[in-house]
Order: structure tokens, then sequence, then C-alpha cells
């Protein structure tokens, strides 16, 4: 058993060391000069009135771009009150071309597929960036999206890294120094290793074509974890995926303990299906819970505990300041501890189990990252 301990604890160092060299990768790429300016509609599926939505979407009525473009909004029915923000909206930036779809009851079992799917058969333009509600952008967005994808033809996909912001409860918190330290290495270890063959997070530029490539959003109308699939599907199509070099801003909002748990297990559960073999390599990606199992092993040696908190400190800083230009804050000292041991106790509880609650439904997952509707919570 010591042994094991050992090595594991040596495999989570490995992986400490391939997050900082592939923080260097990603930035050691310069963002492309394009000069060009293809046509954009960037589209927006939206359900209720989340928090602070308003000022959330009003970021990407104030883009500065000279190429056409439009927003596309997506509701299943008019009277719900994120058509009023959107409206008011509307009457702000006249200048700026959008449009509200009503697009009904989802059909499918992913309802945000349903609603991208009428977004881009309305969509004017080739090239759509889809854009969840919860998302704050700068005006330059679409610029600096625009010459990644004029600068490669063959670029189908491009993810945005997001830069989490949680609300004013603890969990919200943690959460968001997850997301900023740990998922954010993951996706730039996998890009180093594997290639971005995948896309992830709430912001996803991508062509048409690239998305027919995929079978189209009908094919993927059963996934819970739809933009994974959509980049595996594109990318084994021939077409390039890449992590942008354009950061969003993720405003998670503030559950309260027992939702946030919730929808980290739903997380993992999902995590789980769509990358196997990946998901167990996760035993690596939360340091401090591995570092004080061999603790006791080295006789409670001080010198080796305080190695590990600073190797995972530094970690977290290259990750967080780095690639996502997020302060490390005075709070993050207390809250990567207690964030490595949630994210690790729902790593262990992600094995079990096979139903996840998702905007008042309850959903079973299947083995091939499928889900079916069972019920409603």
């Amino acid at each position: 058993m010591a042994a094991i301990l050992w090595l594991l604890a040596l495999g989570t160092v490995v992986y400490c060391f391939l997050i900082l060299v592939a923080v260097y990768r990603y930035l050691s790429v310069p963002p492309p000069a394009g000069t060009e300016h293809p046509p954009i509609s960037i589209l927006k599926p939206l359900k209720g009135v989340d928090l602070e939505l308003e000022a959330n979407l009003r970021t990407a009525f104030e883009q500065d771009y000279k190429g056409d473009w439009e927003i596309v909004f997506a509701l299943a029915d008019a009277s719900d009150p994120a058509a009023q923000t959107v409206a008011k909206l509307q009457d702000e930036f006249p200048r700026v071309h959008s449009r509200l779809l009503i697009v009904g009851e989802p059909a499918y079992a992913n309802a945000k597929v349903w609603s991208l799917e009428k977004l881009c058969a309305a969509a004017e333009h080739d090239l759509v960036v889809m854009s969840d509600s919860d998302i704050r952008v700068t005006p330059s967005m679409l610029s600096t999206i625009a010459a990644e994808f004029s600068s490669n033809p063959k670029l189908g996909l491009a993810t945005c890294p997001y830069r989490a912001v949680g609300g004013p409860s603890l969990w919200s918190q943690t959460e968001a120094l997850g997301m900023n330290t740990e998922f954010i290495s993951g996706v730039l270890v996998a890009r180093m290793l594997e290639g971005m063959n995948f896309t992830l997070g709430p912001t996803v530029a991508a062509r048409k074509m690239a998305i027919a490539a995929a079978g189209g959003w009908a094919a993927l109308q059963n996934y819970l974890a739809e933009d994974f699939v959509l980049g595996q599907r594109a990318t084994a199509k021939g077409w390039r995926s890449i992590l942008s070099s354009y950061v969003v801003e993720h405003r998670i909002g503030s559950e309260d303990l027992a939702k946030n748990f919730a929808h980290r297990l739903r997380w993992n559960r999902s995590t789980r299906r769509s990358r196997p073999f990946g998901y167990i390599g996760q035993l690596f990606t939360n340091p401090l819970p591995l570092f004080l199992a061999v603790w006791p092993l080295t006789g409670f040696e001080l010198g080796f505990l305080g190695a590990a908190i600073m190797l995972r400190l530094t970690v977290a800083f290259a990750a967080q300041n780095g690639v996502l230009n997020d302060q490390f804050r005075p709070r993050d000292f207390y809250q990567l501890p207690l964030q490595d041991f949630l994210s690790f106790g729902f790593w262990i509880a992600g094995f079990f189990g096979n139903t996840v609650h998702w905007r008042g439904r309850v959903y079973r997952l299947h083995r091939d990252g499928t889900f079916t509707l069972v019920g409603t919570a």
C-alpha cells in the first residue's frame, strides 16, 4: 500500500509539471493578426432570468466588429420573462441586428440542442458563436474569433477558455476556483497530449459546415455533453478544433449547498461517460488529498507538506493568472484545499449512480454518454 501511495504521489507531481508545460505551450502561440471580417451570428439559447442576465447579454450587443454580425436568441415560450430582457436590450441597441425565436417545447432530451438546431437554421451567417446566457465578453470577442477562423479555412471549431466568477456563497466560490485551476489545467494538458479533438465550455465558435459534418444537431439530441461529442465528431471528419486565445467570463451565480452539489455530481457522472479513461486519470488532478495520504509515510515531515502545497499553488497560479488573467486572491489560499477535497470526493461519487438532475428534470445516463428523461424533480 505504501508503494502504491508513493507512485500515486509521483504521478501527481508529474501531472503538475505537465500543467506548467501545457500553460507555456498555450501562451507561446501568438493570437492571429487576421485582417478579414467574415459575417458572424451570435446564438443565445435562453431559459428564465438568470442572475445578472441583462448585464451578461448587454456585452453581446456591445461588440466592436467591422464585419456584418447579428444576435439570435431562442426561447421555448414567449411568456418566459427573459423575453422582456431581450426586448429591453433591443430597444437600447437599435442598430444591432437581433432577433428572438420562439422554438416551442423541446422535442429532444437535450433542450439546449433543440434550441441550437433552430438557432443555426435561422442564423444568416456560416460562422456562429454559441454562447450561454451566463457569459460576459469584451467588445473585442468577435474580432478575435474572426481572426482565428479567417487565418485557417480548415478550422471548424474553437472553444473559448472561461474565467469563472462565483457569487457570494462559499460553494460557488470554490467551484469557480476549481474551474479556474483544476478544470482549465486538465483542458490544457489534454490539448498538449491529445490535441483539441473536442470542444467544451459555455462558448464555442463553429462553422455550420463543421456542425453538419458531425451529423448535425439531431445526431446530438440525446447527449448531455453535446459540446464534447460535437468536437469529437467534427475533428474525426477532418475539421480542426482549437482552444481559442479569447477568454470569456462565466458568471456561475451563487447556488446553495444542495444545488451546487447536485450540479457537481451531474458534471462528474456526465464526464465519466464522455471520457471514461480520462475520468480515471482525474485521480491526479487533485494533488492535496494524495499528498496528505503520503505525508504520514514521511514521518509527518513538514518540509514534504510545504513543498507539496507550494507545488499546488504554483500550478494553480500559472493556470488562473497566466491563462485566464484572473488574480489569485488571499481567500484562494484556504479555499483551494477545500476545493481539492470537494473535487476529489465528487470524483469518487461520479463512479456511482446513473441519474442526474437538470433544470427541474431527472435523466438517466447511459454508458455511451446519451441520456433519457425519466421524470421531473
